[in-house]
């Protein structure tokens, strides 16, 4: 992309945003502008087209909009998201497991690994973890705390397909609301799961009548929220037992929770 490109992206780019913040309808013509400037699609103006219903929601985030909004943050992402949106998930996960006294595991796949916060919940009770990311910003901060044995920067379905390790447990906190479309997720998980072995992921949610009969939904954050009984039959076909789903507040947005579930679920001994 040219310097005149560029300008010109970061230009529709901030028009569309003080637009859509404004309430304007004009937003979508511009989003749709931002998109065709870069079809990768680092600012997410094809989530945002979704929320605003100018658009077919897409099959998930755009992976440059993922490893853009991660790396931008990934310095205080901690601080951020667990002190002032009280995100818990992995604790929640590791207080699941205790309660349901399973565990230890031996290699644990963290799928989405951020800067390491699952493996810091679950260190003490895996003996292998290896981590995997879109953001190289998010893979640098997880490598400083020395959690990770491996740690791969990329796309999670990609990675699945192509390891041929299999893994106790594998975990993906915060993974689902960038991915509208997880039946391929599920299966490529339990590709390389151990028979029996243990998955764990949060998602976001909204009321029933939110969903309108669909299986996902872009929210007006520009995440994707999952019915529950959409994922419990997903995670069925794909040969997974769901043990419990449990409703949580995933994290604040703007002073609000934000409703979503915490999934254990184990792989069955034959798909």
């Amino acid at each position: 992309m040219t310097e005149a490109e560029e300008e010109a992206l970061a230009e529709a780019y901030e028009r569309a945003l003080a637009l859509e913040k404004a309430g304007d309808p004009a937003a979508a013509a511009v989003w749709a502008e931002v998109l065709a400037l870069d079809e990768r699609d680092p600012g997410g103006a094809a989530l945002r087209l979704a929320a605003l219903g100018a658009a077919p929601t897409p099959d998930r985030a755009a992976p440059a909009y993922v490893a853009t909004l991660f790396d931008q943050h990934a310095e205080v992402f901690d601080g951020i998201l667990v002190d002032q949106l009280e995100y818990g998930a992995p604790m929640l996960a590791r207080e699941r497991l205790q309660m349901l006294g399973l565990g230890p595991f031996g290699a644990m796949l963290d799928l989405g690994c951020g800067t390491g916060l699952a493996a810091e919940a679950l260190e003490d009770m895996t003996e292998r973890r290896v981590g995997v990311d879109l953001s190289e910003g998010m893979i640098e901060v997880a490598g400083e705390k020395e959690l990770y044995d491996d740690l791969f920067i990329g796309d999670a379905l990609r990675f699945l397909e192509e390891t041929d390790e299999t893994w106790d447990i594998v975990t993906g906190m915060d993974l689902l609301p960038y991915l509208g479309d997880v039946g391929p997720l599920f299966r490529a998980v339990r590709a390389r799961i151990a028979p029996g072995g243990l998955f764990l992921f949060s998602t976001e949610t909204l009321p029933e009548e939110a969903f309108a009969g669909a299986p996902w939904r872009v929210t007006p954050h520009q995440r994707f929220a999952h019915r529950e009984a959409a994922l419990r039959s997903l995670l069925d076909n794909a040969g997974f037992e769901t043990v419990e789903a449990t409703l949580i507040a995933l994290r604040l947005e703007s002073g609000a929770p934000i409703a979503g579930h915490l999934f254990l679920t184990r792989a069955r001994e034959a798909v």
